[in-house]
């Protein structure tokens, strides 16, 4: 797992940094030492995991969380209990409070893992896919996908609840989805056309989020839309 923290406190976040560098299946992607850096990491990097300190200046923690839209995993570390509460109401994975020591980090890794478990396309039936999580088979109706975003060997099924990681490609994804239903519009984005709320220049919007719409794709988007 691709991993960023933030942090303003220098010894947690070098302590932080070398429990990550200890553990075999973390990557170390990131350090910012506010969360208005890490807002600016995100906006150009894709990571899987954050370790976010609560307390910072000019922009908190728990602000940074409300900023992002799809979330990474989170574990919260901080010095104050007080947050706990708050802190899962946004989902976070885990939630350590400072001083942190190795055995409750790798507990909180431990959660991460068992989240961070890529899912499985095991079937497409009509309007439903069965994605495979775990033991289970989760049946996901295609009306709830808003848009499908390629991350290297993965893909994220975003919809309106949850964000189902995939192992697969897009492309092959592509193929299994009902084309009158999904078009391609960049190469690293599937989006169900009737979410599409709005297009301007080079930019689609879908629900709150904006999706990049590359001049390859656009001219058939256009065909493809009832306009007047």
């Amino acid at each position: 797992m691709k991993c960023l923290v933030v942090d303003d406190d220098s010894i947690s976040r070098e302590l932080i940094c070398e429990c990550i560098n200890e553990t075999e299946d973390l990557i170390l992607s990131g350090v910012c030492k506010s969360a208005i850096e890490a807002a600016n990491f995100l906006s150009n990097n894709e990571v899987d995991l954050i370790f976010l300190d609560v307390e910072m200046p000019k922009m908190s923690g728990l602000d940074l969380l409300k900023s992002l839209y799809n979330r990474p995993q989170v574990i919260l570390v901080t010095a104050k209990e007080k947050y706990a509460v708050q802190a899962f109401e946004y989902e976070v994975t885990d939630y350590i409070v400072k001083p942190v020591n190795h055995s409750r980090f790798i507990k909180a890794v431990q959660k991460a893992r068992g989240k961070n478990t890529p899912s499985k396309i095991e079937s497409v039936n009509g309007g439903n896919i069965f994605i495979k999580v775990d033991s289970e088979l989760i049946n996901i109706t295609t009306s709830e996908i808003l848009w499908i975003e390629a991350l290297g060997d993965y893909v994220n099924f975003i919809t309106p609840e949850k964000k189902y990681v995939v192992l697969s490609t897009l492309k092959n994804i592509e193929l299994k989805l009902p084309p009158n239903e999904f078009i391609r519009v960049h190469r690293s984005y599937l989006v169900r056309i009737d979410r599409i709320k709005k297009i301007a220049e080079d930019i689609i919007l879908v629900e709150n989020k904006m999706i990049p719409v590359s001049k390859s794709f656009k001219k058939e988007l256009l065909d493809r839309l009832t306009t007047l």
